[in-house]
């Protein structure tokens, strides 16, 4: 008998209703919730310092309250790493929401041990993962281990029937039902690699299944507008079929596995996981039906020693304004409203922070939009940012973008500006003795 899993969610803001779809019509045993990124924990940090009640996911409340009813009603349990940097108080938001639910004896569990916040400190000294070694000097928000499916198992033995955690590593998140269901031992490294690659695929909802696949004329994917999100149905040797609903649109072929397989994977011989050190370059990937892919031969060698980490660092603001330009000669009078604005930050108020000018329109996302170079537009926004530990060096910056409405170049028009709190993350290491993880247990 297989094990069934769905995804509810491959990134912090991603869809619910397909959730609840695959809740109901999907027969299946779990459905993980994946919504934690570098940059969404370092956010969570942001909020949890702000607020102590707050960090964890800011749709946690609202998913619960959609998804409890359905999981109770069809048998299903929840994973998910909405905790981010607050997994103890999203549990017992959990647990308020299926009380004014009405739910009873709704078992949440949750993860605690990745915060390795008290283990950094001014004077601590950063091995990043290339190899260079830095002092910390800006004040640190938050750092958190990526937990492994070790960490989640005790609560599955114990019944749970929601788990939060906050940065597991995402494939473990699918790992750790597999490893509960069939008994799969730690160093099975065999089934480590193959359920370490279910979770890699599945771990980013509608990619595999057409949503970031899709380019029309080149990639088509039917019914875009009600893209599925993905079923895995996994053998006891972590073999698996790759596959969605059949009343979802979207679209599940070897193209799609194959991209998200090579998806943010260095190198595909030794995918870095806290459970195994995967190996992908001889997996097998076969088209069993429509909208059916079958994966095979995926294996693995001995985890890491180490377990990376993420550190999340005060950024100060982040300033960003914009003006518009429209009609002949658009491109040109955007470039000139940049150099001034650079030059004026530069010249009359002192600043030395570096500034990004971007012409939205003529090329911004590839940073190629210079003078003279790029097509020309009728269509330019200008967008100039800013990080800044000054205040007033950031209100400066829109004060002078907001400045050329009237100080020129000419027809610019549309102004808009915000100032918010920054964030910056790196990557380092720690040992995995210094990472000890536990469960608590939660009953409405």
């Amino acid at each position: 008998m297989t094990v069934r899993i769905g995804t509810g969610a491959g990134f912090s803001s991603d869809r619910l209703d397909p959730a609840l779809k695959l809740i109901e019509e999907g027969n299946l045993d779990y459905i993980i919730f994946e919504c934690v990124g570098e940059r969404t924990l370092a956010f969570g940090h942001r909020d949890r310092m702000a607020d102590p009640a707050k960090g964890y996911n800011k749709q946690l409340e609202i998913r619960m309250r959609a998804v409890l009813p359905l999981a109770v009603k069809h048998g299903v349990k929840i994973i998910t790493n909405m905790g981010v940097a607050n997994p103890s108080m999203a549990a017992e938001r959990t647990v308020a929401v299926a009380r004014s639910l009405g739910i009873e004896g709704l078992k949440v569990a949750f993860i605690e041990g990745d915060d390795v916040s008290n283990l950094i400190g001014p004077n601590t000294e950063i091995p990043e993962i290339n190899g260079v070694v830095k002092d910390v000097r800006k004040p640190v928000v938050g750092a958190n281990a990526y937990i492994g499916a070790d960490a989640l198992l005790p609560a599955l033995a114990a019944g749970a029937d929601v788990i939060i955690t906050g940065r597991c590593a995402d494939p473990s998140l699918f790992l750790a039902p597999l490893r509960h269901h069939y008994g799969w031992e730690s160093d099975d490294w065999s089934r480590m690699g193959a359920g370490t690659l279910v979770g890699h695929l599945m771990e980013c909802g509608m990619q595999i299944t057409g949503g970031y696949f899709a380019d029309p004329g080149r990639k088509d994917v039917l019914d875009l507008v009600h893209c599925g999100y993905p079923i895995a149905e996994v053998e006891s040797d972590g073999s698996a079929v790759i596959t969605k609903l059949d009343s979802a649109g979207g679209l599940v072929d070897t193209r799609t596995v194959k991209e998200q397989m090579l998806y943010e994977v260095h190198d595909p011989e030794r995918y870095l996981t806290p459970d195994v050190t995967a190996d992908f370059s001889h997996t097998h990937i076969d088209q069993e039906a429509p909208n059916r892919v079958r994966i095979a031969e995926a294996t693995g060698r001995e985890w890491p020693e180490l377990l990376k980490v993420t550190l999340a660092f005060d950024g100060g603001v982040l300033a960003e304004g914009g003006v518009s330009y429209a009609g002949p000669g658009a491109s040109s009078r955007a470039r000139l409203a940049a150099q001034v604005v650079e030059t004026r930050m530069r010249e009359i108020h002192g600043l030395q922070e570096k500034i990004r000018c971007d012409l939205i329109g003529v090329q911004s996302l590839l940073a190629t939009a210079k003078a003279g170079v790029g097509p020309d537009s009728e269509d330019v926004r200008l967008h100039v940012g800013m990080r800044t530990e000054n205040q007033e060096s950031a209100e400066m910056l829109l004060w002078e973008v907001e400045s050329l409405l009237c100080c020129g170049p000419a027809g610019g028009g549309g102004f808009r500006g915000q100032i918010q709190a920054s964030v910056h993350t790196e990557s380092t290491y720690i040992a995995r003795e210094n990472v000890p993880t536990k469960f608590q247990m939660l009953t409405t």
